[in-house]
């Protein structure tokens, strides 16, 4: 690890959290770009020392971008975007399209997410194969995590405000959402 880490951020994407670590050199000019312990960029040598970096995190190639600004004389400040949105906008309107639940299923933890607007599930960072059906109060969309079978039920809430609430069943059992 270097002495030069300038930044570390932690992205909840529907494959998992992924970790993202920035090296700036601000005598040498370099830069670094380590995504969950892998080294995904290193520049040497720059001597532009503001300015931008971009690449992808996650199976699904996600765009990210960190930001170098200058702040006062030698200090500068680091930002990550992701698709183009801050990091807190990006999470705010994350947390609208994504339903996620952690559970431990046999001694395993397991982190479930529903991407609402295509009813993809995910669980550890595997896109789970699944079987949707309609039923008289909404939607089920039925798949199994190891001997289990799971259930994440999409039923209207009766309030336009509130919409549509989804609910995720293990072996008949609601298990409580988490805010990430």
């Amino acid at each position: 690890m270097s002495n030069d880490l300038a930044g570390v951020w932690e992205v909840a994407l529907s494959d998992g959290v992924h970790r993202i670590e920035f090296e700036h050199g601000t005598t040498t000019g370099k830069r670094v770009i380590i995504v969950d312990g892998k080294e995904i960029l290193r520049r040497e040598w720059m001597f532009k020392l503001v300015g931008k970096e971009t690449f992808s995190v996650g199976k699904s190639d996600t765009k990210a971008t960190i930001n170098i600004d200058a702040v006062s004389g030698f200090a500068y400040e680091y930002t990550l975007e992701i698709n183009g949105k801050s990091l807190k906008k990006y999470m705010e309107n994350r947390s609208k399209v994504t339903s996620t639940w952690v559970l431990n299923l046999d001694g395993i933890d397991c982190r479930v997410v529903l991407e609402k607007d295509t009813m993809d599930i995910w669980c550890n960072g595997q896109n789970i194969e699944t079987a949707g059906e309609f039923v008289d109060d909404g939607t089920e969309t039925h798949f199994t995590l190891g001997d289990h079978n799971c259930c994440v039920k999409a039923v209207s809430s009766g309030k336009r405000r509130d919409g549509i609430i989804h609910t995720l069943l293990v072996d008949g059992t609601a298990i409580a959402e988490c805010t990430e």
